[in-house]
Protein backbone atom coordinates (compact mmCIF):
# COMPACT_ATOMS: atom_id res chain seq x y z
CA UNK A 1 0.00 0.00 0.00
CA UNK A 2 1.27 3.43 -0.85
CA UNK A 3 1.21 5.71 2.18
CA UNK A 4 1.25 9.44 1.61
CA UNK A 5 2.04 11.70 4.55
CA UNK A 6 -0.92 13.97 4.03
CA UNK A 7 -3.42 11.13 4.37
CA UNK A 8 -4.25 11.01 8.08
CA UNK A 9 -6.27 7.82 8.66
CA UNK A 10 -8.70 6.96 11.38
CA UNK A 11 -6.89 6.54 14.69
CA UNK A 12 -8.96 3.62 15.97
CA UNK A 13 -6.13 1.15 15.45
CA UNK A 14 -3.37 3.45 16.68
CA UNK A 15 -2.07 2.61 20.14
CA UNK A 16 -1.98 6.11 21.55
CA UNK A 17 -0.45 5.33 24.95
CA UNK A 18 0.06 1.63 25.64
CA UNK A 19 2.10 0.16 28.48
CA UNK A 20 5.17 -0.46 26.40
CA UNK A 21 7.78 -2.90 27.67
CA UNK A 22 11.42 -1.87 27.45
CA UNK A 23 12.73 -4.42 24.96
CA UNK A 24 15.20 -4.21 22.10
CA UNK A 25 13.60 -2.08 19.40
CA UNK A 26 12.53 -4.23 16.44
CA UNK A 27 12.46 -1.47 13.83
CA UNK A 28 15.36 0.40 12.34
CA UNK A 29 14.93 2.70 9.34
CA UNK A 30 11.67 1.22 8.10
CA UNK A 31 8.26 2.90 8.23
CA UNK A 32 6.46 2.60 11.58
CA UNK A 33 3.00 1.10 10.87
CA UNK A 34 -0.03 2.93 12.21
CA UNK A 35 -0.82 0.03 14.56
CA UNK A 36 2.52 0.65 16.32
CA UNK A 37 2.15 4.40 16.78
CA UNK A 38 1.91 5.51 20.40
CA UNK A 39 2.92 8.14 22.93
CA UNK A 40 2.16 11.83 23.37
CA UNK A 41 4.04 14.99 22.31
CA UNK A 42 4.92 15.64 25.97
CA UNK A 43 7.65 13.05 25.56
CA UNK A 44 9.37 15.39 23.13
CA UNK A 45 9.78 18.02 25.82
CA UNK A 46 11.43 15.62 28.27
CA UNK A 47 13.77 13.96 25.79
CA UNK A 48 15.07 17.26 24.44
CA UNK A 49 15.26 18.90 27.85
CA UNK A 50 17.34 16.01 29.20
CA UNK A 51 19.51 15.80 26.07
CA UNK A 52 20.86 19.30 26.64
CA UNK A 53 21.36 19.25 30.41
CA UNK A 54 24.86 17.80 30.27
CA UNK A 55 28.39 18.99 30.98
CA UNK A 56 29.00 19.31 27.23
CA UNK A 57 26.48 22.16 27.31
CA UNK A 58 28.41 23.65 30.24
CA UNK A 59 31.60 23.55 28.16
CA UNK A 60 29.89 25.18 25.19
CA UNK A 61 28.48 27.94 27.39
CA UNK A 62 31.99 28.81 28.55
CA UNK A 63 33.27 29.49 25.02
CA UNK A 64 31.77 32.98 24.86
CA UNK A 65 33.60 33.98 28.04
CA UNK A 66 36.83 32.47 26.70
CA UNK A 67 36.32 34.54 23.51
CA UNK A 68 36.24 37.74 25.58
CA UNK A 69 32.55 38.43 26.26
CA UNK A 70 31.21 39.54 29.61
CA UNK A 71 28.64 37.29 31.29
CA UNK A 72 25.69 39.43 30.20
CA UNK A 73 26.73 39.51 26.54
CA UNK A 74 27.56 35.79 26.59
CA UNK A 75 24.12 34.88 27.97
CA UNK A 76 22.43 37.13 25.40
CA UNK A 77 24.33 35.41 22.58
CA UNK A 78 23.46 31.99 24.04
CA UNK A 79 19.73 32.75 24.22
CA UNK A 80 19.57 34.18 20.68
CA UNK A 81 21.77 31.49 19.13
CA UNK A 82 19.75 28.69 20.71
CA UNK A 83 16.50 30.30 19.57
CA UNK A 84 17.71 30.41 15.97
CA UNK A 85 18.92 26.82 15.97
CA UNK A 86 15.86 25.50 17.79
CA UNK A 87 13.40 26.90 15.25
CA UNK A 88 14.96 24.78 12.52
CA UNK A 89 15.44 21.60 14.55
CA UNK A 90 11.84 21.74 15.80
CA UNK A 91 10.62 22.16 12.22
CA UNK A 92 12.42 18.90 11.41
CA UNK A 93 10.89 17.22 14.47
CA UNK A 94 7.39 18.00 13.19
CA UNK A 95 8.02 15.72 10.21
CA UNK A 96 8.31 12.58 12.38
CA UNK A 97 4.65 11.82 13.19
CA UNK A 98 3.55 12.70 9.66
CA UNK A 99 6.06 10.48 7.86
CA UNK A 100 6.78 7.70 10.38
CA UNK A 101 10.39 7.27 9.24
CA UNK A 102 13.81 8.44 10.47
CA UNK A 103 14.80 11.96 9.43
CA UNK A 104 17.59 11.03 7.03
CA UNK A 105 15.49 8.47 5.15
CA UNK A 106 13.25 11.40 4.24
CA UNK A 107 16.31 13.05 2.66
CA UNK A 108 16.12 10.43 -0.07
CA UNK A 109 13.19 12.38 -1.45
CA UNK A 110 15.53 15.34 -2.06
CA UNK A 111 18.87 13.67 -2.83
CA UNK A 112 17.81 10.29 -4.21
CA UNK A 113 18.02 6.90 -2.50
CA UNK A 114 21.78 6.69 -3.00
CA UNK A 115 22.49 10.40 -3.32
CA UNK A 116 21.35 10.91 0.28
CA UNK A 117 24.59 9.16 1.23
CA UNK A 118 26.48 12.45 0.81
CA UNK A 119 24.82 14.42 3.64
CA UNK A 120 24.45 11.16 5.58
CA UNK A 121 28.22 10.61 5.64
CA UNK A 122 28.67 14.11 7.07
CA UNK A 123 25.98 13.42 9.68
CA UNK A 124 27.76 10.23 10.78
CA UNK A 125 31.06 12.08 11.17
CA UNK A 126 29.36 14.87 13.12
CA UNK A 127 27.75 12.55 15.65
CA UNK A 128 30.89 10.49 16.10
CA UNK A 129 32.73 13.72 16.91
CA UNK A 130 30.05 14.56 19.45
CA UNK A 131 30.44 11.09 20.98
CA UNK A 132 34.18 11.71 21.22
CA UNK A 133 33.66 15.15 22.79
CA UNK A 134 31.35 13.66 25.42
CA UNK A 135 33.97 11.03 26.22
CA UNK A 136 36.71 13.62 26.73
CA UNK A 137 34.55 15.65 29.11
CA UNK A 138 33.14 12.81 31.18
CA UNK A 139 36.23 10.64 31.65
CA UNK A 140 37.44 12.75 34.60
CA UNK A 141 34.12 12.28 36.42
CA UNK A 142 34.18 8.52 35.76
CA UNK A 143 37.74 8.25 37.06
CA UNK A 144 36.81 10.19 40.21
CA UNK A 145 33.98 7.74 40.88
CA UNK A 146 35.71 4.53 39.83
CA UNK A 147 39.49 3.97 40.31
CA UNK A 148 40.42 3.33 36.67
CA UNK A 149 42.65 4.95 34.06
CA UNK A 150 41.81 7.34 31.20
CA UNK A 151 41.34 4.75 28.48
CA UNK A 152 39.41 2.40 30.76
CA UNK A 153 37.04 5.25 31.64
CA UNK A 154 36.42 5.89 27.94
CA UNK A 155 35.73 2.19 27.32
CA UNK A 156 33.31 1.97 30.26
CA UNK A 157 31.48 5.03 28.98
CA UNK A 158 31.35 3.52 25.47
CA UNK A 159 29.91 0.22 26.71
CA UNK A 160 27.15 1.98 28.70
CA UNK A 161 26.28 4.07 25.64
CA UNK A 162 26.19 0.99 23.42
CA UNK A 163 23.82 -0.96 25.69
CA UNK A 164 21.19 1.78 25.93
CA UNK A 165 21.42 2.71 22.22
CA UNK A 166 21.04 -0.95 21.21
CA UNK A 167 17.83 -1.34 23.24
CA UNK A 168 16.61 1.80 21.47
CA UNK A 169 13.66 4.13 21.24
CA UNK A 170 11.51 3.30 24.28
CA UNK A 171 14.37 3.14 26.78
CA UNK A 172 15.81 6.39 25.43
CA UNK A 173 12.48 8.16 25.97
CA UNK A 174 12.02 6.75 29.47
CA UNK A 175 15.50 7.78 30.50
CA UNK A 176 14.76 11.23 29.11
CA UNK A 177 11.69 11.57 31.33
CA UNK A 178 13.58 10.51 34.48
CA UNK A 179 16.64 12.62 33.69
CA UNK A 180 14.53 15.71 33.08
CA UNK A 181 13.53 15.70 36.74
CA UNK A 182 17.00 14.75 37.99
CA UNK A 183 18.94 17.18 35.80
CA UNK A 184 16.57 20.08 36.51
CA UNK A 185 16.91 19.47 40.25
CA UNK A 186 20.70 19.23 40.04
CA UNK A 187 20.84 22.39 37.97
CA UNK A 188 18.78 24.43 40.44
CA UNK A 189 20.70 23.20 43.49
CA UNK A 190 24.11 23.57 41.83
CA UNK A 191 23.31 27.11 40.73
CA UNK A 192 22.21 28.04 44.24
CA UNK A 193 25.33 26.49 45.80
CA UNK A 194 27.60 28.17 43.29
CA UNK A 195 26.07 31.61 43.80
CA UNK A 196 26.05 31.30 47.59
CA UNK A 197 29.68 30.18 47.58
CA UNK A 198 30.71 33.10 45.37
CA UNK A 199 28.23 35.71 46.60
CA UNK A 200 30.74 38.56 46.48
CA UNK A 201 31.72 37.77 42.90
CA UNK A 202 28.08 37.36 41.89
CA UNK A 203 27.07 40.74 43.32
CA UNK A 204 29.97 42.42 41.51
CA UNK A 205 28.88 41.18 38.07
CA UNK A 206 27.62 44.29 36.22
CA UNK A 207 24.02 44.38 35.06
CA UNK A 208 24.80 46.61 32.08
CA UNK A 209 26.46 44.71 29.19
CA UNK A 210 30.20 45.41 29.13
CA UNK A 211 33.24 43.98 27.37
CA UNK A 212 31.39 43.88 24.07
CA UNK A 213 33.10 42.23 21.12
CA UNK A 214 31.14 41.96 17.89
CA UNK A 215 33.23 39.06 16.62
CA UNK A 216 32.96 37.16 19.92
CA UNK A 217 29.21 37.78 20.07
CA UNK A 218 28.60 36.45 16.56
CA UNK A 219 30.97 33.53 17.15
CA UNK A 220 29.07 32.54 20.31
CA UNK A 221 25.73 32.85 18.53
CA UNK A 222 27.04 30.65 15.71
CA UNK A 223 28.34 28.00 18.09
CA UNK A 224 25.13 27.86 20.13
CA UNK A 225 22.97 27.83 16.99
CA UNK A 226 25.09 24.94 15.75
CA UNK A 227 24.29 23.03 18.94
CA UNK A 228 20.55 22.99 18.24
CA UNK A 229 20.93 22.77 14.46
CA UNK A 230 23.02 19.64 14.89
CA UNK A 231 19.90 17.83 16.13
CA UNK A 232 18.18 18.43 12.77
CA UNK A 233 19.35 15.26 11.02
CA UNK A 234 18.01 13.03 13.79
CA UNK A 235 15.33 14.95 15.67
CA UNK A 236 12.48 13.18 13.81
CA UNK A 237 13.93 9.81 14.87
CA UNK A 238 12.40 10.49 18.29
CA UNK A 239 8.99 11.65 17.10
CA UNK A 240 8.33 9.08 14.36
CA UNK A 241 6.39 6.71 16.63
CA UNK A 242 3.80 9.37 17.50
CA UNK A 243 0.35 9.04 15.87
CA UNK A 244 0.06 10.98 12.57
CA UNK A 245 -2.94 12.94 13.86
CA UNK A 246 -0.69 14.85 16.29
CA UNK A 247 -0.78 18.49 15.05
CA UNK A 248 2.42 19.76 13.48
CA UNK A 249 2.36 22.82 15.72
CA UNK A 250 2.12 20.65 18.85
CA UNK A 251 5.14 18.59 17.85
CA UNK A 252 7.03 21.77 17.01
CA UNK A 253 6.41 23.59 20.29
CA UNK A 254 7.02 20.67 22.65
CA UNK A 255 10.33 20.01 20.88
CA UNK A 256 11.31 23.66 20.62
CA UNK A 257 10.56 24.62 24.21
CA UNK A 258 12.30 21.59 25.68
CA UNK A 259 15.41 22.15 23.58
CA UNK A 260 15.64 25.95 23.88
CA UNK A 261 14.95 26.11 27.61
CA UNK A 262 17.43 23.47 28.67
CA UNK A 263 20.22 24.48 26.29
CA UNK A 264 19.93 28.14 27.30
CA UNK A 265 19.94 27.31 31.02
CA UNK A 266 22.88 24.91 30.96
CA UNK A 267 24.98 27.14 28.69
CA UNK A 268 24.26 30.20 30.83
CA UNK A 269 25.41 28.12 33.80
CA UNK A 270 28.62 27.31 31.90
CA UNK A 271 29.15 31.00 31.15
CA UNK A 272 28.72 31.87 34.83
CA UNK A 273 31.07 29.09 35.88
CA UNK A 274 33.71 30.35 33.44
CA UNK A 275 33.26 33.90 34.77
CA UNK A 276 33.89 33.14 38.44
CA UNK A 277 36.18 30.09 38.20
CA UNK A 278 37.61 29.56 34.67
CA UNK A 279 39.67 26.55 35.79
CA UNK A 280 36.52 24.65 36.81
CA UNK A 281 35.31 24.48 33.20
CA UNK A 282 38.19 22.15 32.33
CA UNK A 283 36.48 19.43 34.38
CA UNK A 284 32.85 20.59 34.79
CA UNK A 285 31.57 17.22 35.96
CA UNK A 286 33.73 17.12 39.06
CA UNK A 287 33.38 20.89 39.54
CA UNK A 288 29.60 20.51 39.86
CA UNK A 289 29.79 17.32 41.93
CA UNK A 290 32.20 18.92 44.42
CA UNK A 291 29.52 21.48 45.29
CA UNK A 292 27.43 18.74 46.92
CA UNK A 293 29.91 17.64 49.60
CA UNK A 294 29.11 14.15 50.97
CA UNK A 295 26.58 13.56 48.19
CA UNK A 296 29.35 13.98 45.62
CA UNK A 297 29.45 10.31 44.41
CA UNK A 298 25.69 10.25 43.83
CA UNK A 299 25.87 13.49 41.85
CA UNK A 300 28.82 12.17 39.83
CA UNK A 301 26.79 9.09 38.90
CA UNK A 302 23.83 11.26 37.86
CA UNK A 303 26.08 13.45 35.74
CA UNK A 304 27.58 10.40 34.04
CA UNK A 305 24.13 8.95 33.29
CA UNK A 306 23.07 12.32 31.84
CA UNK A 307 26.04 12.41 29.49
CA UNK A 308 25.46 8.79 28.49
CA UNK A 309 21.84 9.67 27.60
CA UNK A 310 22.93 12.46 25.26
CA UNK A 311 25.62 10.24 23.81
CA UNK A 312 23.14 7.44 23.23
CA UNK A 313 21.14 9.73 20.97
CA UNK A 314 24.28 10.50 18.95
CA UNK A 315 25.12 6.82 18.55
CA UNK A 316 21.53 5.76 17.85
CA UNK A 317 21.16 8.22 15.02
CA UNK A 318 24.67 7.72 13.65
CA UNK A 319 23.63 4.09 13.34
CA UNK A 320 20.43 5.13 11.54
CA UNK A 321 22.46 7.17 9.08
CA UNK A 322 24.96 4.36 8.40
CA UNK A 323 22.15 1.88 7.82
CA UNK A 324 20.42 4.36 5.50
CA UNK A 325 23.59 4.58 3.41
CA UNK A 326 24.17 0.82 3.32
CA UNK A 327 20.56 -0.14 2.57
CA UNK A 328 20.50 2.41 -0.26
CA UNK A 329 23.41 0.55 -1.85
CA UNK A 330 22.16 -2.96 -1.11
CA UNK A 331 18.45 -2.41 -1.91
CA UNK A 332 17.06 -3.49 1.48
CA UNK A 333 14.85 -1.50 3.84
CA UNK A 334 15.64 -2.98 7.26
CA UNK A 335 18.39 -4.71 9.26
CA UNK A 336 18.45 -7.37 11.96
CA UNK A 337 19.49 -7.04 15.60
CA UNK A 338 22.89 -8.67 15.05
CA UNK A 339 23.75 -6.22 12.29
CA UNK A 340 22.50 -3.39 14.49
CA UNK A 341 24.80 -4.42 17.34
CA UNK A 342 27.75 -4.79 14.98
CA UNK A 343 27.31 -1.37 13.38
CA UNK A 344 26.83 0.37 16.74
CA UNK A 345 29.90 -1.36 18.18
CA UNK A 346 32.09 -0.29 15.27
CA UNK A 347 30.84 3.30 15.53
CA UNK A 348 31.66 3.46 19.26
CA UNK A 349 35.12 2.04 18.63
CA UNK A 350 35.78 4.87 16.16
CA UNK A 351 34.40 7.53 18.55
CA UNK A 352 36.45 6.18 21.46
CA UNK A 353 39.61 6.23 19.34
CA UNK A 354 38.97 9.89 18.48
CA UNK A 355 38.49 10.66 22.19
CA UNK A 356 41.95 9.38 23.05
CA UNK A 357 43.48 11.80 20.53
CA UNK A 358 41.23 14.83 21.17
CA UNK A 359 41.71 14.87 24.95
CA UNK A 360 45.12 16.55 24.54
CA UNK A 361 43.74 19.64 22.77
CA UNK A 362 40.04 19.63 23.51
CA UNK A 363 39.30 23.39 23.42
CA UNK A 364 40.50 23.96 19.84
CA UNK A 365 39.04 20.64 18.70
CA UNK A 366 35.59 21.36 20.13
CA UNK A 367 35.35 24.93 18.78
CA UNK A 368 36.44 23.91 15.28
CA UNK A 369 34.09 20.93 15.36
CA UNK A 370 31.08 23.13 16.07
CA UNK A 371 31.96 25.55 13.29
CA UNK A 372 32.72 22.89 10.67
CA UNK A 373 29.54 21.04 11.59
CA UNK A 374 27.30 24.01 10.93
CA UNK A 375 28.94 24.62 7.55
CA UNK A 376 27.90 21.12 6.47
CA UNK A 377 24.53 20.75 8.19
CA UNK A 378 22.94 24.13 7.48
CA UNK A 379 22.67 23.65 3.66
CA UNK A 380 21.12 20.21 4.22
CA UNK A 381 18.64 21.65 6.72
CA UNK A 382 17.68 24.47 4.34
CA UNK A 383 17.07 22.05 1.47
CA UNK A 384 15.12 19.57 3.58
CA UNK A 385 12.83 22.17 5.14
CA UNK A 386 12.25 24.00 1.84
CA UNK A 387 11.33 20.70 0.20
CA UNK A 388 9.02 19.57 3.01
CA UNK A 389 7.20 22.83 3.76
CA UNK A 390 7.30 24.68 0.41
CA UNK A 391 7.72 22.19 -2.44
CA UNK A 392 5.86 19.07 -1.31
CA UNK A 393 3.96 20.46 1.69
CA UNK A 394 4.45 17.18 3.58
CA UNK A 395 3.24 15.00 0.71
CA UNK A 396 5.60 12.09 0.04
CA UNK A 397 5.43 8.56 -1.31
CA UNK A 398 7.04 6.63 1.56
CA UNK A 399 7.55 3.27 -0.24
CA UNK A 400 9.38 5.09 -3.05
CA UNK A 401 12.04 6.19 -0.56
CA UNK A 402 13.15 2.55 -0.39
CA UNK A 403 13.16 1.97 -4.17
CA UNK A 404 16.21 2.92 -6.22
CA UNK A 405 14.18 2.80 -9.42
CA UNK A 406 11.19 4.51 -7.81
CA UNK A 407 9.83 8.03 -7.89
CA UNK A 408 12.88 9.62 -6.24
CA UNK A 409 15.51 7.66 -8.16
CA UNK A 410 19.06 6.74 -7.15
CA UNK A 411 20.57 10.23 -7.45
CA UNK A 412 19.00 13.66 -7.74
CA UNK A 413 21.95 15.56 -9.12
CA UNK A 414 20.29 18.97 -9.09
CA UNK A 415 19.80 18.78 -5.33
CA UNK A 416 23.30 17.46 -4.78
CA UNK A 417 24.66 20.39 -6.82
CA UNK A 418 22.64 22.85 -4.72
CA UNK A 419 23.95 21.24 -1.53
CA UNK A 420 27.58 21.40 -2.64
CA UNK A 421 27.07 25.01 -3.73
CA UNK A 422 25.62 25.76 -0.30
CA UNK A 423 28.85 24.54 1.30
CA UNK A 424 31.14 26.34 -1.16
CA UNK A 425 29.34 29.67 -0.88
CA UNK A 426 30.13 29.77 2.85
CA UNK A 427 33.91 29.65 2.43
CA UNK A 428 34.55 33.44 2.35
CA UNK A 429 32.63 33.72 5.65
CA UNK A 430 34.37 30.81 7.43
CA UNK A 431 36.49 31.28 10.54
CA UNK A 432 38.41 28.34 12.02
CA UNK A 433 41.55 28.11 14.14
CA UNK A 434 43.57 27.17 11.05
CA UNK A 435 41.71 29.10 8.31
CA UNK A 436 39.80 32.36 8.02
CA UNK A 437 37.90 33.47 4.89
CA UNK A 438 38.36 37.00 3.54
CA UNK A 439 34.92 38.29 4.60
CA UNK A 440 35.26 36.68 8.04
CA UNK A 441 38.65 38.36 8.34
CA UNK A 442 37.16 41.72 7.31
CA UNK A 443 34.21 41.47 9.72
CA UNK A 444 36.16 39.83 12.47
CA UNK A 445 33.34 37.30 12.81
CA UNK A 446 32.00 34.07 11.33
CA UNK A 447 28.60 34.49 9.65
CA UNK A 448 28.89 31.56 7.22
CA UNK A 449 25.64 30.00 8.47
CA UNK A 450 23.59 32.91 7.08
CA UNK A 451 24.39 32.39 3.36
CA UNK A 452 24.54 28.64 4.07
CA UNK A 453 20.93 28.73 5.23
CA UNK A 454 19.40 31.26 2.84
CA UNK A 455 21.01 30.43 -0.51
CA UNK A 456 20.47 26.60 -0.67
CA UNK A 457 16.84 26.91 0.44
CA UNK A 458 16.02 29.50 -2.24
CA UNK A 459 17.98 27.65 -4.93
CA UNK A 460 16.24 24.37 -4.14
CA UNK A 461 12.81 25.98 -4.45
CA UNK A 462 13.75 27.65 -7.75
CA UNK A 463 15.28 24.48 -9.21
CA UNK A 464 12.39 22.23 -8.16
CA UNK A 465 9.68 24.57 -9.36
CA UNK A 466 11.49 25.09 -12.67
CA UNK A 467 11.58 21.32 -13.09
CA UNK A 468 7.84 21.08 -12.46
CA UNK A 469 7.11 23.82 -15.02
CA UNK A 470 9.36 22.11 -17.57
CA UNK A 471 7.58 18.79 -17.06
CA UNK A 472 4.17 20.41 -17.48
CA UNK A 473 5.32 22.27 -20.61
CA UNK A 474 6.77 19.10 -22.17
CA UNK A 475 3.58 17.21 -21.40
CA UNK A 476 1.52 19.89 -23.13
CA UNK A 477 3.78 19.83 -26.19
CA UNK A 478 3.56 16.06 -26.33
CA UNK A 479 -0.24 16.18 -26.08
CA UNK A 480 -0.48 18.82 -28.80
CA UNK A 481 1.74 16.81 -31.14
CA UNK A 482 -0.31 13.71 -30.62
CA UNK A 483 -3.48 15.64 -31.40
CA UNK A 484 -2.05 16.88 -34.70
CA UNK A 485 -1.01 13.38 -35.74
CA UNK A 486 -4.47 12.09 -35.02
Amino acid sequence: MTWHAWQVPSTRNIATDPKRAVVVEARSIDFVPLSERYGTPRRLFTIWFSANMTILGVALGSLGIAAGLSLVWAVLAIVIGNAIGTVFMAAHSAQGPQLGIPQMIQSRAQFGVRGAGLPLAIVVITYLLYCAANGVLIQGTIMALVPIGNNSALVLYAVATLIVAFIGYELIHRLGAVLTVISATLFVIATGLLISGHSEQFSSIPIAPVHFSRSALILTMTQTAAWSLSYGPYVADYSRYLPPNVPTSTTFWYTAFGCWLSSSLIMAFGAYLATIEPELVKDPGNAIANLFGPARPIVQLMIIVGVVQGNVMNLYSAYMSVVTIVTGLRKVDTVGKRQKLLVMTLLMIVATSVSTVAQKNFDAYFADMLNAMIYMLVPWSAINLADYYVIHKGRYNIPAMFQIDGEYGAYRWKTIAVYVMGIIIQQPFVSLSFYKGPIAHLLGADIAWIPGLVVPGILHIVVERSGVRSSVRNARVSTASTSRVD
